[in-house]
């Protein structure tokens, strides 16, 4: 039995701000990842590629209000500098 991934730890080295933005960061990559995971079923964001993120900028967040669409590009672009990538998002 595998252990599941630690998101928290994932983005511990990248995580700034208040604790409720961190929270918050932390709670918005659990959404993503699960949404991904559901998916495409790769639970690791090492294994994730740019249409991943793309996908669900595409489909589990634009129909809500551009505040929220907002948030989560900003948890995607902890992400992606976590990950080492320069993914670039539309707004």
């Amino acid at each position: 039995m595998s252990k599941p991934f630690d998101m928290e730890l994932f983005l511990g080295g990248v995580l700034t701000g208040s604790h409720s933005t961190r929270q918050r960061h932390l709670r918005q990559a659990k959404a993503i990842q699960a949404a991904i995971s559901d998916r495409w079923h790769k639970d690791n964001p090492w294994a994730w590629q740019q249409k991943h993120l793309a996908w669900f900028l595409n489909h589990h967040v634009n129909p809500h209000a551009e505040s929220t669409r907002y948030y989560y590009l900003l948890t995607m672009h902890l992400l992606t500098l976590r990950l080492g990538k320069s993914w670039q998002f539309k707004r």
